[in-house]
């Protein structure tokens, strides 16, 4: 059963929702019907209580002044441990990381930790520098251990593994199954989006740290194993020191104008980390594709875009009004104590409780996916925002773990909802998304979309964004016919605005007049690559002894004669650009989810997609086959993106050019599937003299 794009027929092969759903008489007769996760239940939530959070700009610590070259601003951040009241006030403070600047270059410099975190604003071509401290210790310097279960028996980090073990899949044959690690934590942030960033600075899995702390137990390893050789990198390129608990990256801000966005990377734990908060966005500014390049088609002048948006040292709380704000759409469970909640157990997924690691294949703590029962924005559950009766730019980030978002705005009367960019930029139009997409707006993980949002002809009141993306894996279709919404009471809703009169006649372009810089295309491809998504499914019990099959990891691969095969993490790399090739990579998807697959260093084209030959069980059949069927990109996939949808039985193209060598990753953004197999090493060029090499197979 092919699916083509957001109105596809949907196609799941497993629900997330496996474990009874929890009783909650009241709520049920209220209409509230939420997912499991967490004691906090969320149908006693207020919503609508707190006004959200508009992320402040993060201070620079100063500018380094080059002879002969361009300046670079310098950030010094650190990621911490801190209550912040996410839920509303009179509900307890939920403990979380994030990240925050350290120093600033003025007194007044806004030092605050925060999750999501503050916003870096960059200048198109003008480099930053940051210094990205692990301070994850608490008030005497000892090591913190992680807020969620770290599951020690997946391809991970693995501190304790030393020098010779580390980044390994630990062997526990003969051992019992191995309980939470509790250690010191690793961390190593990655610029999502960032392109022609060198490998020393990208946020490689394994280049992560452990925090300058005073307790680190004996014989662990302090850093990932690609982490001495990009400190060597560092130092011959840029001239700076790695130590204990700190790299330094630099990013040459190549990107059109575009939002991007920052979080943790580290090996096997990214979706452990990342869902305890240290994330936030990198916003680029400027050049020959930034806001002044965007024309008024009625006078061929430069157009006026809402603003204005936070700036640097701006006073906090702000004393203006921003028509241009950043918002990142989070998913969430919690505890009634107010902590976070996460699976602590694999049977919170499907009920399989065994076999585990090392008897079985599955791995005890470890969930496939996950879908958190509140919605958060911008770090607060269900918040409001106030709004004119005028043009607002907003833009969204998905940033969950698993849950694709459908945002609607059908509850929003007389709202008219124009998408000009996503993750590479503005598009080659402006797209109509109350017209040409019934006021929905489909967003994969960590998808941004770069939306004008009018609300000149919305009726003053309350009105509310919703969601009907599903509570579980999504493999296309249409909201409310190929699978059910999100739980209208809960996941169901995103924020409200608040909507009041306007102070003063709107001078911005109306979408429709629009005329955005003209996309420069890709040279011409000279290699494709056809390369495989694929699920391994297991077979274990449940509570009562009764057999279950499930997924034990996601992986991907290459095809071969027609046929997937896999490659896991440890393997040699397999795709290997020549320096300024342009490729074709597709992306065949071989699962029952869509996943949103991500490139790093780089922005793509999205070519086409087209189906694959489905048997009579709607699987795909093997050695794997066209049916002729192409689709050409969504209208908000023209332009550069940095992040694409994959759908469940069709082959995703997109066209990459590669100009920066190095060692990089591709992934898919389900973070619990990165997390597990689903990503794998690129190497763009020749091996680099010294690099780390693999271990051989086997050992």
């Amino acid at each position: 059963m092919r699916k083509t794009g957001f109105y596809a027929i949907v196609f799941l092969c497993i629900s997330a929702l496996g474990v009874s759903i929890l009783a909650v008489p009241e709520a049920l007769a209220n209409g509230c019907n939420p997912i499991p996760g967490g004691t906090l239940d969320p149908c006693s939530v207020l919503k609508y209580q707190t006004p959200m959070l508009i992320p402040p700009v993060m201070p620079k610590a100063g500018t380094i002044v080059q002879m002969g070259g361009m300046n670079i601003d310098y950030f010094e951040i650190s990621v911490k441990q801190f209550p912040q009241q996410i839920l509303p006030a009179g509900l307890p403070a939920t403990t979380v990381w994030g990240y925050g600047a350290v120093a600033s270059d003025i007194k007044r410099g806004l030092l605050l930790h925060n999750a999501p975190s503050l916003t870096i604003e960059a200048q198109w071509k003008r480099p930053v520098r940051v210094k990205w401290i692990n301070d994850l210790v608490d008030g005497n310097g000892d090591y913190l251990p992680h807020l969620l279960a770290v599951d020690p028996t997946l391809h991970w980090a693995n501190p304790p593994g030393g020098m010779t073990d580390r980044d390994t899949r630990p062997d526990t044959t003969g051992q019992p199954t191995p309980g939470a690690y509790t250690g010191p934590v690793p961390m190593v942030v990655h610029v999502h989006g960032a392109v022609g960033v060198g490998d020393e600075s990208d946020g490689y899995a394994e280049a992560w740290y452990l925090p300058a702390a005073n307790n680190i137990p004996g014989g662990y390893a302090t850093e990932g194993t690609w982490y001495n050789f990009f400190a060597g990198k560092a130092a011959a390129n840029f001239g700076v020191t790695w130590g204990a608990g700190f790299a330094t990256f630099q990013y040459p801000n190549a990107n059109r104008a575009s939002t991007i966005w920052y979080h943790d990377h580290t090996l096997g734990m990214t979706r452990l980390n990342v869902y305890a908060g240290p994330a936030g966005f990198y916003i680029i500014r400027g050049g020959p594709d930034g806001d002044k390049a965007v024309l008024d088609s009625r006078t061929d002048l430069t157009a006026v875009l809402p603003g204005p948006a936070p700036k640097a040292n701006d006073m906090f709380p702000p004393n203006k009004t921003y028509y241009e704000i950043p918002i990142a759409i989070q998913d969430r469970s919690f505890n009634a104590d107010g902590s976070l909640f996460y699976p602590d157990s694999r049977g919170f997924f499907d009920g399989i409780v065994g076999d585990f690691i090392p008897t079985g294949e599955f791995s005890p703590i470890w969930n496939p996916e996950f879908f958190g029962n509140m919605m958060m924005v911008n770090g607060n559950t269900w918040p409001f925002q106030t709004v004119e009766q005028v043009r607002y730019r907003i833009r969204f980030l998905n940033g969950c773990n698993s849950r694709f978002l459908i945002l609607d705005f059908n509850d929003i009367p007389g709202v008219e909802v124009w998408q000009i960019g996503n993750e590479g930029g503005f598009l080659a139009a402006p797209v109509n998304i109350t017209a040409t997409n019934g006021n929905q707006l489909l967003m994969g993980l960590a998808e941004r979309a770069d939306v004008i949002v009018d609300f000149t002809n919305v009726p003053v009141g309350h009105h509310v964004l919703g969601n009907v993306g599903p509570d579980e894996p999504f493999g296309g279709g249409v909201p409310g016919v190929d699978f059910d919404p999100a739980d209208p009471a809960t996941t169901g809703q995103i924020m409200e605005f608040q909507v009041v009169p306007a102070v003063a006649p709107d001078p911005t372009t109306p979408p429709r007049f629009l005329t955005l810089p003209a996309i420069m295309p890709l040279p011409p491809a000279t290699v494709t690559r056809p390369l495989a998504l694929i699920e391994k499914m297991g077979k274990g019990v449940d509570a009562n002894g009764d057999p279950m099959d499930g997924p034990v990891e996601a992986l991907l691969g290459t095809l071969e004669a027609g046929v997937a095969v896999e490659r896991k993490w440890m393997e040699p790399v397999t795709e290997n650009p020549a320096l300024g090739a342009t490729e074709v990579w597709e992306f065949y998807n071989t699962t029952g989810d869509a996943h949103p697959m991500h490139i790093h260093e780089i922005i793509f084209e999205v070519v086409n997609r087209e189906g694959l030959v489905l048997d009579a069980n709607d699987e795909v059949v093997e050695p794997i086959q066209l049916d002729g069927v192409i689709a050409p990109p969504e209208p908000w996939e023209t332009g550069f993106k940095d992040t694409v949808i994959a759908y469940p039985g069709q082959v995703t193209r997109v066209r990459v050019q590669f100009n920066t060598p190095g060692q990089y990753v591709w992934h898919c953004h389900i973070v619990e599937h990165e997390d597990n197999e689903m990503m794998r090493p690129f190497r763009i060029g020749p091996e680099q003299p010294g690099q780390p090499m693999p271990p051989e197979p086997g050992m």
